[in-house]
This record gives C-alpha cells, sequence and structure tokens, in this order.
C-alpha cells in the first residue's frame, strides 16, 4: 500500500492543485490524507477546503484549523522575531474574517489524529499515525535537530513500536528519521516550504506486504506567480507573496 500525505498548505490553491495532479498521475497512490494547517497565509481558505472535500481527502486538525474554527485569541504559531508575530497576527485576522461558516465547522470536525493500518487489522504490520504537530499537541515543532530522547518521547506517547510511523507536518520542513526501528515523518509543507525550495512538497509512504517501509519525498512545480499576484491582490500582506518566492528564505534587504 502507499499512501500520499499532504500538509501545511495554508490556502495555496495552486499549490494544492498541482500536488493533486501529480498524486494522479503516478497511478501508484492508494490513498491520500491531509495533515491539518488547510487555512491562513493565503487567500483560498474556502476554495483549498472545498477542493480536499470534492476529493474525498480525509485528515486531522493543524492549529490553524482548530485555532480558527474555535476563534481563539491566536493561531498558536511560533515566531523568530517581531515582525512575524505581527504578520502572523494579521493573516490571522483575515483568514476567521474570509472563512464561510461551511468552511469553519468543516475545520471544527477535523479529528486530532488518525491511525492506518496498511495491512489490514487482522495482519501484523505497521501502524502509520497521522498528527499535525507531536502525538501531544497540535503546536509543538517537531524538528529534525530534536534528541533521540523526545522522538522516542513522542513514540511512547502515540504507542508506536519498532516498525510504526509517526507523520507529522507544522515545521514546513522535510525530513525523515528511524529511531529504534520507529520512523519519525515530516511531509514538509505543499502551500508555504520554509527550506528555501518554493515547490510544493509532499511525501508517499509505501508499506509492503512483508511490513518494508518506504519513505518518498516529492516537489512539485506550480504557478506560484499566481499564488504571488493573488496575494498582493488580497488585504494580505505582501510580505506573504515574498516567502512563496523564495521557499520561506526571503532575502535579507540593507
Amino acid at each position: 500500500m502507499r499512501v500520499a500525505l499532504i500538509s501545511d498548505i495554508h490556502a495555496n490553491l495552486p499549490a494544492l492543485d498541482a500536488v493533486l495532479v501529480e498524486i494522479g498521475r503516478r497511478g501508484d497512490v492508494d490513498a491520500t490524507y491531509h495533515l491539518g494547517d488547510l487555512v491562513g497565509y493565503a487567500p483560498w481558505p474556502n476554495e483549498v477546503v472545498g477542493r480536499l472535500r470534492d476529493a474525498h481527502i480525509d485528515g486531522v486538525s493543524g492549529n490553524y484549523d482548530s485555532t480558527v474554527a474555535s476563534d481563539y485569541k491566536h493561531c498558536g504559531c511560533r515566531y523568530e522575531d517581531p515582525r512575524q508575530e505581527e504578520l502572523s497576527h494579521v493573516s490571522y485576522a483575515w483568514t476567521r474574517a474570509n472563512v464561510s461558516r461551511e468552511t469553519k465547522t468543516f475545520l471544527g470536525a477535523l479529528p486530532f489524529r488518525i491511525d492506518l493500518r496498511p495491512l489490514g487489522g487482522h495482519v501484523a504490520g505497521p501502524t502509520i499515525t497521522l498528527v499535525h504537530g507531536t502525538p501531544l499537541n497540535n503546536v509543538t515543532y517537531w524538528t529534525e535537530d530534536r534528541p533521540d530522547s523526545f522522538c522516542t518521547k513522542m513514540a511512547e506517547a502515540a504507542g508506536a513500536r519498532a516498525g510504526d510511523i509517526i507523520a507529522f507536518g507544522h515545521t514546513h520542513v522535510p525530513w525523515h528519521r528511524v529511531i529504534g526501528g520507529a520512523h519519525f515523518v515530516n511531509t514538509g509543507s505543499v502551500g508555504r516550504p520554509k527550506d528555501g525550495d518554493w515547490r510544493a512538497g509532499f511525501v508517499v509512504i509505501g508499506v509492503d506486504d512483508s511490513g518494508k517501509v518506504q519513505i518518498d519525498f516529492e516537489r512539485v512545480e506550480y504557478d506560484v506567480d499566481a499564488s504571488i499576484d493573488a496575494i498582493r491582490k488580497s488585504d494580505l500582506p505582501d510580505d506573504f507573496a515574498d516567502y512563496l518566492r523564495f521557499g520561506g528564505r526571503v532575502p535579507a534587504t540593507t
């Protein structure tokens, strides 16, 4: 079985469409799931949710989804500097003002966690646990430089054993580690990468009949200019357009 995982779309419809086309073109993906943060930072929150609903793509709640749905005071995001904090509040206010009631209801109904058994419930084999941030909450940033002890703690919290997979997003940077036989997979971001590569990212996890796991990271070009133009024409800050252009690593200005 091969499962495509998409995360952190962040209302970037052209990026999502390109990824869905690529997944369909591959012809080797049995199911697709999302790992949350469907909205925020780009001007298509309702359209992104509508596209996922039309495609019958299930998934889990990201911090942006749950906070928008519950009208929380902020998005639960981490800020690297005061400017980022300022922009984050602008994005959150814009998103809350522009999501439809239907979208808000959809976001509020997303589960925190999904467990997949690729070989079926009657056969011993890997479990793929889907969360947004960590198995404990959807706001903690699980970055690649976390020590083995942190990953082991998260595996214990999820009930994951050797051979199992925990997949998550939230940091917008893809990576894969194996600790104690358990796989830890960050899917990266469809709509707002932070690793310097502007292309939309996703991951395909394969599990064969013997339980062997294969992790394939994919990047897809999309019409980033269309996303940039739409942001500039909206009430969202132009900074978000520059962010997409440079894959999250906007050159410093002097």
